[in-house]
């Protein structure tokens, strides 16, 4: 039996992420293993909003975490994205699972399209003047979709998250992630840009 949340640690030379394996979208970084953990939880009651909007129940107790998975991070990781498949994401899902995950994927879509609708176009710049505006942070995430689904073997000409959908419903077996991992993958580029969205409008 699980000890509670369940979560990759992916460890990298100078930055670790901590991913919760159920909950997509809820992947935070730090420094350490420690500090990754610190952060994921500081986020739990953020992404509560995730299993509301799919009407799955987010456990109270979320943040008390059971490390199953120790992954030896890349330079993706170090970079500041979740890069690694975990072991348990190649294992085979029931339907009720693979819906599941699916359900949290386009929570977490629709709680981005929700913030970008309501965001004004010009975002407060970062702590050293940088930083995306809103459209175009937006149309990175649906450039970046494309690439994510390249690794479940779904090659698009343009953004269309119907057929990337599709392919996360059906993955072929020539992709070269397992479809848990690119289920995670996508949700966290989603949902991290959301609440960046969020944190920087003035």
């Amino acid at each position: 039996m699980s000890k509670g949340t369940r979560v990759y640690l992916e460890v990298g030379g100078k930055r670790t992420f901590a991913s919760a394996a159920d909950w997509p979208g809820w992947s935070r970084s730090g420094k350490t293993p420690e500090a990754a953990l610190e952060a994921l939880a500081s986020y739990a009651q953020r992404y509560a909003a995730i299993p509301k909007l799919a009407r799955i129940e987010f456990p109270q107790d979320a943040t008390k975490f059971d490390v199953i998975e120790k992954l030896e991070g890349n330079a993706t990781t170090d970079f500041g994205a979740p890069g690694i498949p975990a072991k348990g994401e190649s294992k085979t899902m029931t339907k009720v699972e693979h819906a599941r995950l699916i359900s949290l994927l386009q929570a977490c879509w629709k709680y981005l399209d929700t913030v970008v609708a309501k965001a004004p176009a010009e975002l407060r710049k970062g702590p050293r003047g940088g930083g995306r505006d809103r459209d175009k942070m937006f149309q990175h995430v649906l450039d970046a979709e494309l690439e994510y689904g390249k690794g479940i073997g779904v090659r698009l000409k343009a953004p269309d998250r119907k057929a990337l959908l599709a392919g996360f419903r059906n993955p072929k077996s020539d992709g070269r992630w397992p479809v848990a991992y690119a289920i995670r993958r996508t949700a966290w580029h989603a949902l991290d840009h959301a609440w960046e969205i969020e944190d920087r409008i003035p």
